[in-house]
C-alpha cells in the first residue's frame, strides 16, 4: 500500500511545540529570578548583616546580569542535552525534582569553574551558593506548573493525540482501561482493531471495533493516527511486521505491550564486548553503590521516623493492651534477601493465638473476624505495619521492596509462579510497587510478581521516594495496604 499524502495534523502538534517552548521560557525566567533574588538577598536585604556577616559594598549589577544570561544559556543547553524539552514527557514529579537537582548542580559547578578563571569580575561565592539553593525549588515549581497546565488541557480535550489499539482481548483491555483512567496522558482513543469483537465483560467491548487488524494501516493513514498501542499475544507477533511495513513513510508511533513476563519485567539494554553486541535480558538489579545509597537512605529515614513516631508507638501500645489480652507486638518468620529468614514485627491486630488458624484463612483476608477492635483500626490505616521500621533500621528489610512472605507460601508459590524467587534478589520492603498499584491482599499473585520484578529491574532512589509518597497518600486517605 502506498502511503497517501499526510494532511495537516491535529492540534496535538501545536501542543508538542507549545509546552516544550513554555518549559524553556519558564526555565530561563526561573534562572534569572534565582540570580537576581540571590544578589538582592546578599547585598541589599540586610539579612547577612543581621547574621553577623561584614557589610560589603554592592558590586555592579551589570556583571551579574551578564553572568545570569550566560548561566541561563548554559543550563538550558544542559537540560536540552538530557532531552528535557522533548514533547509529552511523562515524568513523575519526584523524578523531576531529582533531575532538576542533578542538572543544576552540574551547571553550578561549570559556572563556578568559569568564574574562577574569569578575573575581570569578582563574583560572590555566597551568591553562587544562594543561586544553587534557590534555583532548584524555583525551577521545579515552574516545571510542575507547566505540567499541571498541560494535564488540565488534556483532561478538557485539548491537544490530544489520535490513537488506536491493536488487539481485542484482556491485554488490550488493560491498556484501554489504564489510559481511560488517566485522560491527562493526552490520548484520544478512537477504538480498537481486532479480528473478533472484544468479549463481553471487558471495558473495551463498549468501544468501537474499527475492523480487522489487516484494515489498521489504511485507517491509520486516512485518519492521521499518531500513536498505535499494540497488544498482540506471542502467537500473533508475526502480524506486527506486516503492520509496521504497511505504515512505512507515515509519521506514526508504535507502542507495544508484550504479554511475555521476561520482556515485560526486564530492563532491556544493549551491551557490547569486543564489537560483539548482546541483548541483556537480565542484570544485577542494584549495583554496590546502589546498595550503599539505598542502605544509607533506609537508615536515615528509619532512624528519624522511629524518633518522631515514638510517642505514637507508646499510644498504640497502650490501646492494644487495654483492648485485649496478649503482647503488643506480633512476631512472625518471613523470607527476605537471598531466601534467608528473619523475624518480622507488627503491632498485634488479632486476638491472642489467632495465628494457629492461619492455614484456614485466605492470604490477606479482608475483615478477618479474628481482628480486635483496635486491630481493625490499625489494619485499616496500615498502622500495624509501623514496627517493621525497626526491621528496616536493623537491615533485615528496606523501606521499599517486595513484601516479605512466610516460608510455607514461598515454597508453594515458587512451584506455580514463574520467576517468583527473583523477588529475593533484593531486600523485602515495608511497602512496594505492587502494593501502591492496588495489587495486595488476595489480588492476582501473578500480577503482584510482575510489579515486584519490574521494581527490581528498574530500581532507583527516586523510584523508592515515589513509592513512599504514594504509600503515604494511600494511608492518609485510609486505603488499607494489605500484605
Amino acid at each position: 500500500m502506498q502511503p497517501q499524502p499526510v494532511t495537516e495534523r491535529s492540534s496535538s502538534r501545536r501542543g508538542d511545540l507549545l509546552f516544550p517552548l513554555l518549559t524553556v521560557v519558564c526555565d530561563a525566567v526561573a534562572i534569572e529570578a534565582s540570580f537576581l533574588f540571590s544578589y538582592w538577598l546578599r547585598f541589599s536585604s540586610g539579612l547577612f548583616e543581621a547574621l553577623g556577616f561584614a557589610r560589603v559594598a554592592s558590586p555592579p549589577i551589570e556583571g551579574y546580569w551578564l553572568g545570569s544570561a550566560a548561566m541561563a544559556v548554559l543550563w538550558i543547553l544542559l537540560y536540552a542535552s538530557r532531552k528535557t524539552y522533548r514533547p509529552r514527557r511523562r515524568v513523575v514529579l519526584v523524578d523531576e525534582l531529582m533531575h532538576v537537582a542533578q542538572t543544576n548542580t552540574v551547571g553550578m559547578l561549570i559556572v563556578m569553574s568559569a568564574a574562577f578563571f574569569y578575573r575581570d569580575f569578582s563574583y560572590s561565592r555566597i551568591v553562587f551558593g544562594l543561586i544553587w539553593v534557590i534555583s532548584i525549588p524555583l525551577l521545579y515549581l515552574f516545571r510542575a506548573g507547566v505540567a499541571s497546565i498541560e494535564r488540565k488541557l488534556h483532561r478538557r480535550g485539548r491537544y490530544l493525540r489520535p490513537a488506536v489499539i491493536i488487539g481485542g482481548d484482556a491485554l488490550a483491555d488493560n491498556i484501554f482501561v489504564r489510559l481511560q483512567h488517566h485522560p491527562s496522558f493526552g490520548f484520544d482513543i478512537a477504538g480498537y482493531f481486532s479480528d473478533s469483537a472484544a468479549p463481553e465483560g471487558l471495558a473495551l467491548a463498549g468501544e468501537k471495533c474499527l475492523g480487522p487488524i489487516a484494515a489498521a494501516p489504511e485507517y491509520i493513514i486516512e485518519h492521521n493516527v499518531e500513536i498505535v498501542f499494540i497488544a498482540l499475544r506471542a502467537g500473533e507477533h508475526h502480524r506486527l511486521s506486516a503492520l509496521v511495513t504497511a505504515c512505512v513513510g507515515i509519521n506514526v508511533e508504535f507502542m507495544m505491550v508484550p504479554d511475555i513476563m521476561d520482556i515485560l519485567t526486564s530492563n532491556l539494554r544493549m551491551a557490547e564486548y569486543e564489537g560483539l553486541p548482546f541483548l541483556r535480558l537480565k542484570r544485577n538489579p542494584i549495583t554496590m553503590w546502589g546498595r550503599i545509597t539505598k542502605r544509607i537512605f533506609d537508615v536515615v529515614v528509619s532512624s528519624v521516623t522511629l524518633i518522631v513516631l515514638s510517642p505514637a508507638f507508646l499510644v498504640i501500645a497502650l490501646f492494644i493492651k487495654l483492648d485485649s489480652r496478649g503482647p503488643v507486638f506480633f512476631r512472625q518468620k518471613r523470607v527476605g534477601l537471598d531466601g534467608s529468614e528473619f523475624t518480622m514485627y507488627k503491632f498485634r491486630s488479632m486476638a491472642q493465638g489467632s495465628e494457629r488458624f492461619d492455614a484456614h484463612a485466605r492470604l490477606g483476608i479482608r475483615n478477618d473476624p479474628r481482628q480486635t477492635t483496635v486491630g481493625s483500626f490499625l489494619r485499616r490505616m496500615s498502622l500495624d505495619e509501623l514496627p517493621q521500621i525497626y526491621n528496616v533500621w536493623k537491615g533485615e528489610m528496606s523501606l521499599v521492596g517486595p513484601r516479605p512472605e512466610r516460608t510455607q507460601f514461598v515454597e508453594e508459590f515458587q512451584q506455580v509462579v514463574p520467576k517468583y524467587l527473583d523477588r529475593h534478589r533484593v531486600k523485602t520492603g515495608l511497602t512496594g510497587w505492587a502494593q501502591v498499584n492496588g495489587f495486595r491482599g488476595d489480588t492476582s499473585l501473578e500480577e503482584r510478581i510482575r510489579y515486584d520484578l519490574y521494581y527490581i529491574e528498574n530500581w532507583s532512589l527516586a523510584f523508592d521516594i515515589r513509592i513512599l509518597l504514594k504509600t503515604l497518600r494511600a494511608s492518609l486517605v485510609s486505603r488499607r495496604l494489605e500484605y
